[in-house]
């Protein structure tokens, strides 16, 4: 059967080395690809567009805590704030030094990386709980920071425009260009975080998440990928934050408030930890749900007579949480784990085990 490893021969290292060995996962890759390259920004109107481009920030945003969440065991609640560093300084590149985006969104991941190493700094020490709360404290921090150093915001409430995007002269201007902008990052995310995995520091990684003390008697310097994971996370999260002040052309930290990295962990935990699939789930079905319920729910308000617009945004928050809440209950290991469950069925039918 086609869908099967038996059959299936490997003559070479790159052959045994590839991401999808099987020839229906190669197929179902380059079909997936076809419908996002071609068939995807053809027949969707802009407007639905601007929120398949969210939710594409919003993946390459959940793969960085992935990593450090869901690969390194160090629960970070400050993501948030490391997409603001990254949105503050592309827009100080962009505004201040005219610098291209080429400059300015690597500028920004690596300004959120060097952050992000600092907040890191207590996983020496602590974890869990404790470690969480160190992140919750960097997020309160660089908030303060961002709002009271003028050079960096302007001030409390000021907002920066960013200018479009232009590459060789061609400026992004309108939903659909920016869809196909943003689509190169997320491929880039996935296939770096897909290498990652697989990599020697992938695997101290795991190593760590799984029992840190074994890690460091077999020779992994704890500290050092410790500090590598917030590097790499929050380097993602700048990035994130950079495309998302590209995508609205506006930088105010009311854009990054501390429920952004509380819904991101929900992202994770919707979509499964730990996996490459999981964060883009997790961001997918959030922005479907913020956008139902920005798009119905008030609608639901104006039908029923105690309605009340305020009461039903308020609804809308309950709604995420309640889904969050589904899924710790019923399958805390997400939606990656109902597709792993799936596959295996499919390379086994017609049998039963």
């Amino acid at each position: 059967m086609f869908h099967r490893e038996c059959g299936v021969l490997k003559t070479s290292y790159e052959a045994d080395m590839a991401f999808y060995p099987l020839p229906v996962a190669r197929w179902t890759v380059g079909a997936i690809a076809v419908f996002f390259f071609l068939v995807l920004p053809l027949v969707v109107h802009e407007y639905y567009l601007s929120i398949v481009n969210l939710a594409s920030i919003a993946v390459v945003g959940a793969l960085g805590l992935n990593i450090l969440v869901g690969y390194t065991g160090q629960i970070s609640i400050g993501h948030g704030a490391f997409m603001s560093v990254g949105a503050y300084t592309a827009a100080n590149f962009a505004v201040r030094l005219g610098a291209p985006f080429w400059i300015a969104l690597p500028a920004g991941g690596l300004m959120a990386a060097f952050v992000g190493g600092i907040v890191g700094i207590p996983s020496l020490r602590i974890k869990g709980l404790y470690l969480a709360i160190a992140t919750l404290a960097g997020q309160l921090i660089i908030e303060w920071t961002i709002n009271h150093v003028t050079w960096i915001s302007g001030g409390v409430q000021a907002s920066i425009e960013v200018p479009r995007p232009d590459l060789f002269g061609y400026t992004i201007a309108t939903q659909r260009q920016m869809y196909f902008f943003l689509l190169v990052f997320v491929v880039l995310a996935i296939v770096g975080t897909m290498n990652l995995v697989r990599s020697r520091i992938g695997r101290a990684f795991i190593a760590i998440r799984d029992q840190d003390i074994a890690a460091e008697i077999i020779g992994i310097n704890i500290f050092r990928y410790k500090l590598l994971a917030f590097a790499i996370g929050t380097f993602y999260a700048g990035i994130a934050g950079a495309l998302i002040a590209h995508q609205w052309r506006f930088v105010n930290t009311d854009y990054f408030p501390l429920m952004d990295a509380v819904w991101y962990m929900g992202m994770l935990v919707v979509g499964g930890m730990g996996s490459n699939l999981g964060p883009i789930f997790g961001a997918v079905v959030y922005r479907g749900l913020a956008y139902i319920v920005d798009s119905y729910f008030p609608i639901l308000a104006t039908m029923v007579p105690w309605g009340h617009a305020e009461q039903f945004a308020t609804l809308g928050l309950l709604v995420y949480a309640v889904v969050i809440i589904l899924f710790l209950i019923f399958e805390p290991r997400g939606l990656a784990h109902r597709w792993h469950i799936f596959k295996a069925k499919y390379r086994l039918f017609p049998f039963s085990y």
